[in-house]
């Protein structure tokens, strides 16, 4: 058992435990010794890659059992195999440090850096201490351009951790829904070599999906909200008169009578004015904001983007 383990890389107690659980076939024994073979050691190397593939010891056993009773494994493991590669067509790359410092406006930031790494947006290479691995170009690129903009890179690893929390969320979501709907039927028992590939051939075909709803459901919701906040915050800023106003009292304190506003627009009633009462305290407050003359146009301009928010506001429900 000693010899086993060494050449394996397991411990002679994890041997004992996998004889026990029965993923291990008893040795041969010969006189007083146990001999073990090149089937147990090509055994514990099976248990190994199934473990390292997220496999339980209950699910392995019955894998095994299937494979002791000649349905094989080709199919499970060519499945599985299928799930672990790439969910992407983008390519890691190299980069340097002195080039990471270009990048990112040739400031040498090891905070930063170590961030990074943290985060796996850089991987360290032991062979060149001054050389990381870039798992994905395109966030390293995202990461420089809003540096660029003026984002701090801390801020934008924040951000990263964020972002991340909330796609493994939807991730996770994608995945329950598949399976419960499509992968169930091949996982509730140990699959045949034929049902796991087509299983794999299912993957292949829904792989796609899950981007594809997530870049269409990101580009609506950008356009929505990216409207929203620009309204919110060009109005808050920027309230400029509409072209056709015209200001309905030019006394230097109009006090708290009426006000009349421009009229709705162009037509028979668009140089119509109705007075409306307003309370002395706000007619001050905006004369003090835009002066005197500026009165009548300033909170004419105020309620028509009221008008128009809640307008907006209205169509986007309905959507």
């Amino acid at each position: 058992m000693e010899d086993l383990a060494r050449h394996s890389g397991a411990t002679v107690r994890t041997i004992r435990g996998y004889q026990d659980r029965g993923l291990l076939p008893r040795p041969e024994r010969r006189g007083r010794a146990n001999v073990y073979r090149d089937t147990h050691l090509s055994r514990l190397r099976q248990i190994a890659g199934l473990l390292d593939r997220g496999y339980t010891l209950a699910s392995i056993k019955e894998l095994l059992e299937a494979w002791d009773a000649g349905r094989g494994l080709g199919g499970v493991l060519g499945l599985v195999a299928e799930v672990e590669r790439p969910w992407s067509d983008e390519e890691a790359a190299r980069m340097t440090r002195e080039e990471l410092n270009e990048k990112f406006g040739g400031t040498r930031d090891d905070a930063a850096v170590e961030d990074a790494v943290e985060l796996g947006v850089l991987v360290r290479l032991p062979e060149t201490p001054d050389e990381f691995l870039v798992p994905s170009p395109q966030e390293l690129a995202v990461a420089a351009e809003l540096h660029a903009a003026g984002v701090p890179l801390l801020a934008i690893s924040g951000h990263l951790r964020e972002l991340r929390a909330q796609v493994e969320h939807i991730a996770g979501r994608f995945l329950d829904f598949t399976t419960e709907y499509v992968f169930q039927q091949y996982l509730d028992h140990p699959p045949t070599d034929a049902e796991a590939t087509e299983a794999a051939s299912l993957v292949r075909r829904l792989r796609p999906l899950a981007q594809q709803t997530v870049d269409a459901e990101l580009a609506r919701a950008m356009r929505a909200l990216a409207t929203r906040y620009l309204r919110h915050h060009l109005g808050e800023t920027a309230i400029s008169p509409p072209a056709e106003s015209t200001p309905a009292s030019t006394s230097p304190d109009p006090g708290p009578g009426p006000v009349a506003p421009p009229g709705p627009g162009p037509g028979p009633a668009a140089d119509a004015a109705e007075p409306v009462p307003l309370p002395a305290a706000t007619v001050r407050a905006v004369r003090e904001l835009v002066g005197a003359e500026h009165i009548a146009a300033f909170i004419a301009a105020a309620a028509e983007r009221e008008v128009r928010a809640r307008t907006m506001d209205a169509l986007a429900a309905r959507r």
